[in-house]
């Protein structure tokens, strides 16, 4: 290849990224609020206690998901060569044989599991219906990598944001009709199937059945450390919520999970969708170091002139939004675990952009040795916390793992040269100030709902009002790339 082809290969790389990134958000934006008012009206029809069964049946699937793979999906997308016909049968047919393995299994134990638990009826179907759509999400992986390699995420995020709709409404309408927790087990099947049909139709892919042990062996040897890190994760958090479901009454589970799930927001909004992108942009950028030195820094200002703003801004309303919203208190119990959980976000936003991107330059193993320390203090910890400080202790022990995180900005530059302070320090000065003038403005002028609106828009207007004042040039430059990166042709 040319020097002059390089060059365009590049600079279409980052176009598809930019755009990537600019279509993950707008789904994000429409999908968070579908899913915020869906869960905001799920939480009110339903009762903690049946969040709780669903948070720790969901975590035991997770279990499942987390073995079905060997980290051959991730090969494929990271492999700087264009996978062959070989390649991708290889990886389907390896991952259909361990989805079948695992399912078999899965519905044999699940009335141990069930009885384990002490789930009803209605647990144990959820949890049949949960293990059963494995299948249908190992089907779709073959059509979603291709669009991914071809980083078309244009046509990756519409069979998403149908599974959400699908998801929430078929959730909302049943759990209105007093389903229960059988609200959740008819959203799952409904999500499964609209999700399948929809991946093949917008990424057509012929799934044929055969192994070649020469290209199953060469993914492997980046799948398995990459997977590795998974399973540590599922020991970290999945496995550790089904811990949770036993020796904490579920209401106490549901707590976790509500804070969990808003702490978590601001990573699942713009976090996620940077990440997602950036994996096969900085896999095709693995070569050009300079390059991808510049684009690992404009993901992390990106992510953490996003985040912080929202996890400050959130922990700075969330008392006053409990008494406010009318059967909302109920999750009051819960607040102290959302400020610990807040705290997770805030170093994660910064931790897993640069996982993200040591896997993304074939690093899987430094990601590996954090991903054993962190698990194993998160074990260590979270037990005698909860004994000490009751389920509070979930949150405390996450914060305290969470800080930890920092060590890996160190390796990370020993790979690439980034520079770090600049792309932290102001979002996170910036986003402290406008927590402080927001409480005080809730605490002293907010009367009711509409007020605490006004409010988190006067937040918004302070926070990218100062953020302007202090980044004016940056902003302006990334603006204008993305404008660009939009609509030139």
């Amino acid at each position: 290849m040319t020097e002059t082809d390089s060059l365009l290969d590049i600079e279409l790389i980052k176009k598809k990224a930019i755009a990537g990134v600019v279509t993950f958000t707008l789904r994000t934006f429409f999908v968070q609020a579908f899913t915020f008012l869906a869960t905001f009206i799920l939480t009110i029809l339903l009762a903690p206690e049946i969040f709780g069964i669903f948070f720790v049946v969901s975590a035991i699937i997770n279990l499942f998901i987390y073995f079905s793979d060997v980290g051959l999906a991730a090969a494929l997308i990271q492999k700087k060569e264009e996978p062959s016909r070989d390649d991708l049968v290889s990886t389907f047919t390896i991952q259909q044989l361990i989805i079948f393995s695992l399912v078999v299994i899965g519905l044999m134990i699940s009335a141990k599991i069930a009885a384990f638990y002490k789930l009803d009826y209605q647990g144990l179907l959820l949890l049949r219906v949960l293990i059963f759509s494995l299948v249908l999400s190992s089907l779709k992986t073959i059509p979603s990598i291709l669009l991914e390699r071809k980083l078309n995420f244009t046509l990756l995020v519409i069979p998403q944001i149908a599974e959400n709709i699908v998801f929430y409404t078929v959730a909302v309408v049943l759990a209105y009709l007093k389903f229960g927790i059988a609200a959740f087990t008819w959203a799952v099947l409904a999500r499964g199937i609209v999700g399948l049909v929809l991946i093949y139709i917008l990424s057509p892919w012929r799934p044929a059945i055969g192994i070649s042990l020469k290209n199953a062996k060469r993914l492997t040897s980046f799948g398995i450390p990459f997977q590795a890190n998974s399973v540590l994760a599922l020991l970290k958090d999945d496995l550790l919520t089904a811990f949770l479901g036993k020796i904490l009454p579920f209401a106490q589970v549901g707590y976790i999970g509500w804070a969990q799930k808003w702490a978590f927001i601001p990573l699942r909004f713009f976090m996620d969708n940077v990440n997602k992108v950036t994996f096969p942009a900085y896999s095709r950028l693995q070569s050009h170091t300079n390059e991808l030195s510049k684009a690992v820094e404009k993901s992390l200002f990106f992510v953490t002139y996003f985040v912080y703003p929202s996890v400050f801004g959130m922990a700075a309303i969330a008392p006053k939004l409990l008494e406010v919203i009318p059967k909302y208190n109920k999750w009051e119990p819960a607040l102290p675990l959302l400020y610990f959980f807040a705290v997770n976000s805030i170093f994660s936003a910064v931790s897993t952009t640069f996982t993200n991107s040591l896997f993304a330059i074939n690093r899987p193993k430094i990601v590996l040795k954090f991903m054993v320390f962190w698990t194993v203090a998160t074990w260590v910890l979270t037990y005698p916390l909860v004994v000490k400080f009751g389920y509070i202790g979930v949150g405390l022990a996450s914060a305290i793992v969470a800080a930890t995180s920092i060590a890996i900005i160190y390796f990370v530059k020993k790979e690439i040269p980034v520079s770090v302070g600049k792309n932290i320090f102001g979002p996170f000065a910036i986003s402290a100030l406008m927590f402080l003038l927001v409480k005080i403005t809730v605490n002293v002028l907010v009367k009711d709902i509409f007020g605490l609106i006004l409010t988190i828009i006067i937040g918004a207007i302070i926070y990218f009002a100062l953020s302007f004042a202090v980044f004016k040039r940056h902003l302006t430059e990334d603006a204008i790339i993305i404008i660009r990166s939009l609509f030139s042709r």
